[in-house]
């Protein structure tokens, strides 16, 4: 039995404020042969400095940055040791220090992390943190390999060397619990690919039903292709400032009110049982029906203690009481459908057991209580892994920035993918969106950060 002490629950502070400014991403593709990483990232770079309305031109930009940040899962995919250092070089920021994040399928969230704490402390004022993966240089079965060797080795790689295996597994177990039908996983699905109709970035959009993804291949029962995330190529840029700064740069700076992280044993099965960690809008009360009847314990093998601490540390610190009426929206890293559904009762949206609400009940739509994944999310956009977690901030910034339209309805933006602008494009611009939450996932739950952005006061 795990229990904690005082100091493992202090909350965190920012010793100043920390502000996010400008984003830019790539388009997100199975294969790219196009371009190499190195300009893809400059790609994203130059859209997040060229395009996002800032009142510095890109060069004042270049000569404010004194720290970088990179973010790659995995140096397998490109078969480049310090892939960062060559980056670095080529976006022109020599001989400014750098470091390079690696924490699985949480490295975009935990570079975005690394960044805010050097401004957060004073050590730097701009900080761009650049996120890419390149997936197309390996087959596909070999990338799901690399990919898997991010669970323990030693006894997770038993199950077939491939993630969907891994949360399958979790899937029968949660359904086992909590009798979730398989329509409801398929909802999730069918949202994420529809919403990512409205984005030229988009690898893998699609309008379909829930007979299309229930009848659709399986690929690890019981998730089909259509409920797991895309292999992506691709790269994303967050430009984090200081406070001066940020003023200094745009007359729309959102303030990132708190990013914090969250950790658990790689091995799955390593992980004991403990008092369940309750959120802000919790109460023993809420559990008192639960535990010891549908399940024995907690965080068994179908809820995700890294989200949850990272949840409970980032709402403390931002303020947060009830996560469904102070967050206007909300990016999940949806790589299946179960995963989402597990994610919304770790971070509070529903207590555990009921995940299944949040979805059914229309709350995670465009204009519901919390629309969630208006991206794309992992599913119907990308998963290009060192990317991901800073896409999804990216994606949260334009939509407090009231810029939705802007960068996803533009058919110029279109054209400049070799995409045509659909006929029956919809925005998903949230109308007065005040505050969003990101929540960036790694393996089968052994890193999580979560971010929360918010317009100033």
């Amino acid at each position: 039995m795990i229990h904690f002490g005082k100091g493992n629950l202090r909350i965190p502070k920012f010793e100043r404020p920390v502000y996010v400014v400008a984003g830019g991403l790539t388009d997100y593709r199975k294969r790219y042969p196009e371009k190499n990483t190195c300009q893809l990232c400059v790609e994203a770079l130059r859209m997040a400095v060229e395009e996002n309305d800032l009142k510095v031109d890109p060069e004042q930009v270049r000569r404010s940055v004194n720290w970088c940040v990179y973010s790659q899962f995995a140096d397998h995919f490109g078969d480049q040791l310090l892939a960062a250092a060559k980056v670095h070089d080529y976006l022109g920021f020599d001989p400014l220090g750098n470091i390079e994040v690696k924490t699985g399928g949480a490295t975009g969230g935990s570079g975005v992390l690394a960044a805010a704490q050097a401004v957060a402390s004073g050590y730097a004022s701009c900080v761009p943190v650049i996120g890419w993966e390149r997936m197309d240089e390996v087959a596909t079965k070999v990338g799901n390999s690399y990919i898997a060797s991010a669970a323990c080795k030693d006894f997770e790689s038993e199950l077939g060397w491939m993630y969907a295996a891994y949360y399958a597994l979790m899937a029968q177990r949660y359904q086992f619990e909590n009798s979730v039908p398989r329509e409801t996983l398929a909802r999730i699905a069918c949202k994420n690919h529809e919403y990512a109709c409205s984005s030229p970035y988009a690898q893998n959009p699609g309008k379909y039903t829930i007979a299309d993804v229930l009848n659709n291949e399986i690929v690890s029962h019981p998730l089909a292709f259509l409920e797991c995330c895309v292999m992506s190529v691709g790269a994303a840029v967050l430009l984090v400032c200081d406070e001066e700064t940020a003023h200094r740069f745009t007359d729309q700076p959102i303030r990132l009110s708190a990013i914090c992280g969250g950790s658990h044993t790689l091995r799955t099965a390593d992980r004991r049982a403990m008092p369940i960690l309750l959120l802000p809008n919790e109460t023993e009360a809420t559990y008192k029906e639960y535990f010891g009847s549908r399940r024995t314990d907690w965080p068994g093998f179908s809820s995700f203690l890294a989200s949850r601490m990272a949840a409970y540390l980032a709402y403390h610190m931002a303020g947060i009481k009830d996560p469904l009426e102070d967050f206007d929206l909300l990016e999940t890293h949806d790589a299946f459908t179960i995963s989402d559904v597990q994610t919304y009762e770790d971070i509070g949206l529903r207590p555990y057991g009921r995940g299944r609400e949040f979805i059914e009940s229309g709350d995670a739509y465009y204009e519901g209580r919390l629309p969630t994944n208006l991206s794309g999310g992992l599913i119907g956009t990308m998963h290009a892994v060192g990317a991901t977690g800073i896409f999804q901030l990216v994606e949260l910034l334009w939509q407090l920035q009231g810029k939705y339209d802007k960068f996803h309805g533009d058919a110029k933006r279109w054209t400049r993918y070799g995409k045509t602008k659909p006929a029956d494009w919809r925005s998903l611009q949230v109308k007065n969106a005040r505050r969003g939450c990101a929540i960036s996932h790694a393996g089968t739950g052994s890193h999580v950060t979560c971010a929360i952005l918010e317009k100033p006061s």
